[in-house]
């Protein structure tokens, strides 16, 4: 039986050109090699299997080239390229630092790099998943590779970059691998299918590039598994069997289920999943890639980021001109909030349903959002009917009133303009009073209250113009204040310059009693005033901070000293007065007795609570 080898080292790329989706990287070799700029340390950082240490083997094996050919290649003919192909060349040295990891094995590569080559340019040493290297060992390297001999140069290669030391780091040119893109991985895996003369579908083959997520040496690896599962014919159906994928077409299922408010059939289908053998999870999952492929292919820009077959994109596109987009967004926040919450819910698949009766629900939903705003904005701009005379005749022409942001017609005559030039009569204003439209006008005082006609708002709600009502009654309003006015003229007498010695004992009876009850407010108005000759009453004060203590307590002291004095033209103001003190306080006595000159509260917190001044 002949020996099997797997397509990952069978089809191993050994050109740069035949490496798979790395042309930065490759190009940047090239252009190294062919002018001579080679450095003296290297470091290839990337995922697993896409391509480091085929690069680092194809870099070594064209430095040593004898023979380069113009597209900056190894010949594969002269005698280092033929003992690298046969691996038995002394100038390139492999080391497994996942298994030579300690002091000991550096050093003893550091006497190898003693030796010059003994035919060739170039010692090359590559060291692979170099960040298995204890911190002794990476110590011990970093003399040699910060000063190697003109003929070493040194390849590392590592999964975890940040694994690796700063100071190895600054000594290495560091190239940074990428994932390899779907497109590549389908058409490398669809040359060695013909190579190999097998039948590969293109829905197979992206399926399988999708499954090995951007590793070209996993995806090699599912294509032999699939060839030898269903022999020389790759198709979808068995791809998907073999490796237990959740098809397509349980999401477009189920995407169908949810625009059409199938709740039963959405819950059946999510049960023969479970059935199946398939994660609740990885559904949930798969329900948001799905939703976003579709937010994807709503924009002809944005289609490009569908990495799928064409049979597959056509059926997004179908599926995505059915559903809106309000609906593809709200579909995404209930599947972001049931993964959020997924590993700590008690019944997960309780919790995975109620996301899908949700979902299930939304077009209901966005429907009911649309539809109930529009009849609201309809009967707010419908103009009101105009009303018709009670005796059958035509409709009298229709004066329209401005208001704010709102026209309505308001039928004329509405207002007479004999009750406008009557003066009114408070008494005669009633709460229900309306004006009843007709053809001549009758006297305020024998209108009855008549009922608004059908269809017609109060004139309130329409305008912000004042009624007849509201005419009516501002006379009286305004009587009412003229009254309330000579009242307190009456009571407290017109402008009468404030008595002196009454204002000084009024203000020490609110002292004492501001005392008792609140020692901020006492120690605010304990202080200088004086008093003007149009009876404005100034308080003298130290710094703005009590001025806006004294402006919420301004109101109440200034209704008290007006009822006190009995003198309504008091004005009480305050201003603040920066007094500056030229005295040296060196002493904590000094400093207490000064605090206690500006806030007496002081003195009463010492004394309470037993304080010293010494501190």
């Amino acid at each position: 039986m002949e020996n099997f080898v797997v397509s990952a080292r069978k089809y191993r790329p050994s050109t740069f050109d035949s490496v798979v989706g790395q042309h930065h990287i490759t190009n940047t070799l090239k252009n190294a090699i062919s002018s001579k700029h080679l450095a003296q340390a290297f470091l290839f950082c990337g995922p697993r299997g896409v391509g480091k240490t085929t690069c680092a083997r194809i870099l070594a094996k064209t430095i040593n080239c004898q023979n380069i050919t113009p597209e900056v290649e190894a010949c594969n003919e002269c005698e280092s390229c033929r003992s690298f192909n046969s691996s038995s060349s002394f100038n390139i040295h492999e080391l497994d630092a996942a298994s030579n990891n300690s002091v000991e094995d550096i050093r003893n590569l550091v006497e190898q790099v003693r030796y010059a080559p003994q035919t060739g340019k170039y010692k090359i040493y590559i060291i692979d998943e170099v960040h298995m290297l204890s911190n002794q060992a990476f110590n011990a390297f970093l003399k040699t590779l910060e000063e190697p001999p003109s003929y070493a140069i040194f390849i590392l290669a590592t999964t975890e970059r940040h694994k690796i030391i700063p100071t190895i780091l600054s000594r290495c040119q560091i190239f940074d691998f990428n994932r390899i893109r779907i497109e590549d991985m389908v058409r490398h895996l669809g040359n060695i299918a013909q190579k190999e003369s097998i039948q590969a579908e293109p829905d197979a083959l992206h399926l399988i590039s999708q499954k090995a997520d951007g590793a070209l040496r996993d995806a090699l690896s599912i294509f032999d598994q699939m060839v030898t599962f269903s022999g020389s014919n790759v198709t979808y159906k068995a791809t998907v069997e073999n490796l237990h994928i959740l098809d397509y077409d349980y999401y477009f299922r189920l995407t169908d289920d949810l625009l059409n408010q199938n709740l039963p059939g959405t819950l059946l289908l999510f049960d023969e999943i479970l059935k199946n053998g398939f994660d609740a999870h990885n559904f949930l999952i798969g329900i948001g890639e799905h939703f976003r492929s579709l937010l994807v292919c709503k924009d002809p820009q944005t289609v490009q980021l569908l990495e799928v077959s064409d049979n597959i994109k056509a059926k997004y596109a179908e599926q995505s001109a059915k559903s809106s987009v309000s609906f593809l967004l709200s579909g995404l926040n209930l599947v972001s909030a049931c993964d959020t919450n997924y590993k700590s819910s008690k019944n997960q698949r309780l919790h995975v349903e109620l996301c899908l009766m949700k979902m299930a629900h939304l077009n209901a939903a966005l429907s009911f959002a649309q539809n109930g705003a529009e009849p609201k904005k309809a009967k707010v701009a419908a103009p009101a009917p105009a009303p018709t005379a009670s005796t059958g005749a035509t409709s009298a022409p229709a004066a329209v009133v401005p208001s704010a942001g709102l026209q309505q017609p308001v039928p004329a005559g509405s207002i007479p303009s004999a009750e406008l030039q009557q003066p009114p009569k408070p008494q005669q204003v009633t709460p229900d009073a309306r004006v009843a439209p007709s053809a001549a006008p009758a006297p305020a005082s024998s209108a009855p209250a008549a009922p608004s006609k059908p269809g017609l708002p109060p004139p309130k709600k329409l305008s912000k113009l004042p009624s007849l009502k509201d005419l009516q009654a501002q006379p009286a309003a305004q009587t009412i204040a003229n009254t309330a006015e000579e009242a307190e003229e009456a009571t407290y007498g017109a402008f009468v310059p404030v008595d002196q010695a009454k204002l000084k004992t009024v203000w020490h009876t609110i002292l004492r009693r501001k005392k008792e009850e609140n020692m901020m407010d006492y120690t605010l108005l304990n202080r200088q005033y004086q008093v003007s000759e149009q009876n404005e009453i100034t308080l003298y004060l130290d710094n703005h901070v009590m001025m806006d203590q004294f402006s919420a307590l301004r109101p109440a002291l200034l209704s008290e000293l007006k009822q006190q004095l009995g003198n309504r033209s008091i004005v009480l103001k305050a201003e603040v007065v920066e007094v500056q003190d030229e005295r040296k306080l060196y002493t904590s006595a000094d400093k207490f007795n000064y605090l206690a000159e500006k806030f007496p509260v002081i003195v009463d917190l010492k004394q309470r609570f037993g304080l010293d001044t010494d501190f």
